[in-house]
């Protein structure tokens, strides 16, 4: 990751930052640009299994919200999306032998937009959660756990998921952290607990920034991110090194789109077979938040 920070300029920082948000249908392909991606080769029995409609149409179009460095953020130009999954989706891409393009939309209706045939797939850090396999399938590739993200001194004193209890709290509306709030709110009693469902993480990140909330509740990858990252580091801390409620993160597609799902996965297996997979989270420094096998609907 350390390589890839020195090329991120002002729009990438105030991703970082929480200082703005982004614009939607922005679409990028990543495929080839990486030394480890250029090393993975077509797997043309898997091509050729793809869903006619895709391989006619020539690419696979993915949904994302690039607020959440490092699994997914803007580069210096403002229209790049660089992190793991994006450089992940380029490797699919190499193995499935198509062009997949990453697009920017909002998180909280990416679902409805993929049943809705709108985009393929979603590809943005997304909990594989019971409620949500009613209405997509989730390929399994990333595992991790919430953490609790403050302000730098932490003015608050929060310890504890119990300690924010009596105050206001942020997080990306539509989340599994969102879902994670809304259960402790009902467990305070008096003690309220305030919760800000924002468009974005960007968005949560300036609540928390300006003072606005005690605490972000996010994803362990980005939380560790900004707390150790040279430019945010001075803004922000964890409340402690614990990770709440673990599970899976997983590339979802519709439920009737099985012969998608299937390829997906395959290629995901193949990239952890062959290495690739360990090699690119190396790269963003996720290593321990690697899986052993692709799996599917196992959160």
């Amino acid at each position: 990751m350390r390589l890839l920070r020195k090329g991120i300029a002002v729009l990438g920082i105030a991703a970082l930052l929480g200082v703005g948000g982004c614009s939607p249908e922005v679409a990028v392909t990543e495929a080839g640009q990486l030394d480890e991606v250029a090393a993975v080769t077509r797997d043309d029995a898997l091509h050729n299994l793809l869903p006619d409609e895709i391989k006619a149409r020539g690419f696979i179009r993915l949904v994302t919200d690039a607020s959440y460095a490092p699994m997914e953020y803007f580069a210096a130009d403002g229209r790049t999306i660089i992190g793991f999954e994006p450089d992940l989706a380029a490797a699919l891409g190499q193995v499935l032998g198509i062009e997949v393009e990453m697009v920017v939309g909002t998180f909280s209706t990416a679902v409805d937009e993929v049943n809705a045939g709108t985009y393929d797939g979603v590809l943005s850090s997304m909990t594989d959660t019971v409620e949500r396999r009613e209405r997509v399938d989730f390929i399994n590739y990333f595992s991790t756990g919430s953490s609790i993200l403050v302000q730098r001194g932490n003015p608050q004193k929060i310890g504890g998921l119990e300690d924010l209890c009596g105050h206001a709290a942020a997080t990306e509306k539509g989340t599994f952290h969102e879902e994670m709030l809304i259960r402790l709110r009902d467990e305070c009693g008096d003690r309220k607990l305030t919760v800000h469902s924002l468009p974005t993480n960007a968005d949560a990140m300036v609540e928390l920034r300006g003072g606005r909330v005690a605490a972000v509740l996010q994803d362990y990858p980005p939380a560790a991110f900004v707390t150790t990252d040279q430019r945010t580091s001075a803004f922000y801390q964890l409340a402690s090194d614990e990770q709440y409620e673990p599970g899976l993160f997983g590339l979802a597609v519709d439920r009737d789109n099985d012969e998608l799902r299937d390829c997906l996965r395959d290629a995901l297996q193949r990239l952890i077979d062959s290495g690739v997979y360990n090699d690119l989270l190396a790269r963003w420094e996720l290593s321990a938040s690697g899986v052993k096998a692709a799996t599917i609907n196992a959160g």
